[in-house]
């Protein structure tokens, strides 16, 4: 038996290590151009005692950083293919009116405050309301007009003089028919008084009847030819021809206003071409206070001024934005529980973050009702046209600020 199988391993096939170690990874083997004359075949392939498997890479154990990496950013400058156009409001007395000063608002040619893509060309212009009659009002705002309710005149004086407004809003509420349905010939005497009592542009607001508004816009505009008024506003549901036509012949300009609907304010700005230029034009998309649609009014602002910068030649308007429908939302001015809050600041508080949060959608122009909200949000604009640095250490500490 021994020497059987002494013979059978002498004619056993011997393999390098080397193969053997190739064909291990292997397990079907196929043999080409090899001719076998044998009567019985066995292949017999054993893996080498010598072979030993290459050993894993060790990874390094990386240290922990020491330090924060300090890089310098650089925020990415896009070049936008539309612009606002400018609208002027007002006129001095070289331009046909009797202003001292006028403001303009739009121009912009990026997102607000995008300050590293450039300067904006004007500030938000701040405007207080005032009506040409008594009306109720929230506690907070009516101690500091309380005296000059029933005098619009001196109630804009005031509003100018003490609370720095930069236009002032004058609402001609009386003129409606379920009021005291005052005459146009009437309202435009009211305005006479007020832009003899001021020499800042004013804004002249309706009372939201489309017929009545129409007669008294038309009045209104003959008798203030020149001063290049701010009407509020022209609606879809208006005679929009003739209203256009007014503002054209005596010089004025117009607040296109809309219902938190892009399509619509694209279809009141095409009416709007037929008669007027570009440059008499402010669009309003509505605003909702805080806590009663504050977001959807964001983002439709929002939408409006990227779709202008995009190019959307219909939307290319500077925006106006009623903040006083703050104080609509019961929250800002009803005697709740303390937790709330003293409603003396809380009302001021729900008007100044109705503004600050609509400030980021590129508004130019807000119509405010109360004094301290207007000081807040120029403050804040400001601070955000600041070009100096910040002071981290407030900027983390501003958890521990009590009011």
């Amino acid at each position: 038996m021994g020497e059987e199988k002494e013979k059978d391993e002498s004619k056993a096939l011997r393999f390098s290590p080397k193969l053997l170690e190739l064909l291990a990874k292997f397990q079907e083997i196929e043999l080409e151009d090899v001719d076998l004359e044998v009567d019985e075949l066995e292949l017999w392939i054993q893996p080498s005692a010598g072979v030993v498997a290459p050993a894993k890479a060790v990874t390094p154990i990386k240290a922990k950083p020491a330090k924060i990496i300090e890089l310098d950013f650089k925020p990415p400058v896009m070049e936008y293919p539309g612009k606002i156009v400018e609208v002027k409001i007002g006129a001095t007395k070289s331009e046909g009116g009797t202003r001292g000063k006028t403001v303009t608002i739009g121009g912009e040619k990026f997102p607000a405050y995008y300050l590293f893509e450039g300067m904006m060309p004007h500030l938000p212009v701040l405007s207080l309301d005032v009506f040409d009659t008594k009306i109720p009002l929230a506690k907070p705002v009516k101690m500091h007009v309380e005296d000059v309710l029933e005098d619009p005149a001196a109630w804009a004086k005031r509003s100018v003089e003490k609370f720095g407004a930069e236009v002032v809003n004058l609402h001609l509420v009386s003129i409606d028919p379920m009021v005291k349905n005052t005459s146009p010939k009437d309202a435009a005497k009211t305005v006479e008084n007020v832009l003899q009592a001021v020499d800042v542009p004013l804004a002249i607001g309706g009372c939201g009847d489309a017929h009545k508004d129409l007669e008294v816009f038309e009045k209104v505009a003959e008798v203030a030819q020149g001063e290049r008024l701010l009407f509020n506003s022209v609606t879809l549901d208006m005679n929009i021809k003739r209203t256009a036509e007014a503002i054209k012949k005596y010089g004025h300009v117009v607040i296109a206003f809309t219902a938190m609907d892009l399509n619509k304010a694209r279809e009141l700005d095409r009416r709007l071409y037929e008669i007027l230029p570009r440059e008499q034009i402010v669009i309003d998309t509505t605003t909702a206070a805080l806590g009663y649609g504050l977001d959807y009014a964001f983002t439709v602002m929002e939408r409006t001024r990227l779709a202008a910068l995009m190019g959307d030649p219909e939307l290319q308007h500077p925006m106006s934005s009623g903040t006083t429908n703050a104080w609509a939302a019961r929250e800002a001015w009803l005697k709740m529980d303390p937790q709330w809050g003293l409603r003396e600041l809380r009302g001021p508080i729900w008007e100044t973050v109705t503004a600050l949060t609509l400030l980021l959608t590129g508004v130019d122009y807000f119509m405010m009702m109360h004094p301290a909200a207007v000081k807040t949000v120029r403050d804040t604009v400001a601070e955000l046209m600041s070009t100096s640095k910040a002071d981290a250490s407030k900027i983390a500490d501003w958890v521990t600020v009590k009011v």
